[in-house]
């Protein structure tokens, strides 16, 4: 096997990619306009990669990712992902992200507070936009201050954003209420 493999999957917004490593999941891709397309951006991404049936803890987060996409409730910050050559404050926000419940949302600087770097919310965000492991590390989960949607650098941009907060049930087009609050901050990760 090569130093990493990949393989396509449906989901219900149509097929993703995820590719791995002999440590843990390297990157998965949220879909493109054809299988061919997404074939080409894996390859490009993961150089040497080779389309291979996906191992045992693979297949497992496969399953959590297609789960969660049907609007199951999946943990998946169980999934163990290879963040070699991940510089360190990109690992501490997704190690953080990846904590984000399915439904729930934090702004990027509840995030950079919550890592003890008040102030650096753009570079949360900065991190966020490079996440090569969307939805495992749910950066969809992530707003701008107030609320606001910000960004989403995946295919479909903050289309696709809405339509993954939409299938947790979030709610990040309304003021969220006094026990909103409470429950989020509850159930976020410290």
């Amino acid at each position: 096997m090569s130093a990493h493999a990949f393989t396509l999957f449906d989901t219900a917004i149509g097929p993703c990619g995820i590719a791995w490593s002999e440590r843990g999941v390297v990157g998965l891709q949220l879909p493109e306009a054809c299988e061919a397309d997404m074939r080409s951006r894996l390859r490009r991404r993961f150089g040497s990669a080779q389309e291979l049936p996906p191992p045992p803890e693979i297949a497992q987060a496969i399953a959590g990712i297609v789960a969660l996409l049907r609007g199951e409730p999946v943990d998946l910050s169980g999934v163990p992902l290879d963040m070699d050559g991940v510089p360190l404050f990109h690992r501490r926000v997704y190690e953080f992200a990846q904590g984000i419940g399915p439904g729930r949302t934090l702004t990027y600087g509840e995030i950079a507070a919550r890592l003890g770097e008040p102030g650096s919310a753009r570079a949360v965000g900065q991190a966020l936009g490079r996440n090569p492991y969307a939805i495992i590390v749910p950066c969809h989960r992530v707003l701008a201050a107030g609320g606001r949607l910000g960004g989403f650098s995946a295919p479909g941009g903050v289309q696709t954003k809405l339509k993954l907060l939409a299938i947790e049930g979030a709610r990040p087009d309304r003021e969220p209420g006094l026990f909103d609050d409470a429950a989020a901050l509850s159930r976020a990760p410290s």
